[in-house]
């Protein structure tokens, strides 16, 4: 998407030309040229992303599984914490865990995991940040939500269970190490991920 840009602003410029001829031949008023100007800007757009096979859609589909899921496992692990029916599952749950938090039914009474998660997300956040050239208002906007959640998923991850807060650790952790992966040149290269502007020799 990031190298098709370049494309796209000289077939934009291009198009936005014979529009203009085109509307001075028949008389087009400011609003029918427009019109004409956005209806086929789209069309080459689109033709594009099917050209390179990279619509902005298919970004998202990863998304439309992902929280789901997080949200299925999340109330799975409260219910296997706190609402078992089955006293064997909540036993297992209360002494599985490790380290200072042996009973993962209870909250993190030492703050170590949702600290650490809110820490994890606000990285994560900020290298999304780090990575847009041009931010556009919306962007901006989206950028600080996220920076707020970060924050205040700390004292939520603070009041349930240990098993949940460690899940969501564990998430955020996976998802830290995707995007270092994923900036790494070597690994671009091994994967043959294109090269665009905003790619950093030197990305960590």
């Amino acid at each position: 998407l990031e190298n098709l840009q370049p494309e796209i602003k000289k077939l934009s410029e291009r198009l936005r030309y014979e529009v203009s001829v085109r509307g001075k031949q028949l008389g087009w008023s400011d609003k029918v040229a427009r019109f004409h100007f956005k209806r086929n800007l789209r069309r080459i757009i689109t033709e594009l992303y099917i050209r390179d096979n990279c619509h902005p859609f298919k970004a998202t589909l990863l998304v439309w599984v992902q929280i789901p899921m997080w949200v299925f496992v999340s109330l799975a692990l409260r219910n296997c914490s706190v609402g078992a029916l089955n006293s064997e599952v909540k036993e297992q749950f209360s002494t599985g865990g490790t380290l200072w938090f042996t009973d993962l039914t209870a909250p993190d009474s030492t703050w170590i995991l949702p600290v650490s998660l809110g820490l994890l997300n606000l990285l994560i956040v900020e290298i999304f940040a780090s990575q847009k050239m041009e931010v556009s208002r919306f962007q901006k906007l989206a950028t600080n939500f996220f920076r707020v959640l970060s924050v205040v998923m700390i004292p939520v991850a603070a009041t349930v269970p240990s098993s949940m807060a460690l899940y969501w650790l564990s998430s955020s952790f996976m998802g830290l190490s995707h995007n270092l992966l994923l900036r790494s040149p070597t690994f671009r290269r091994l994967c043959c991920i294109p090269r665009t502007k905003s790619d950093s020799d030197t990305p960590y």
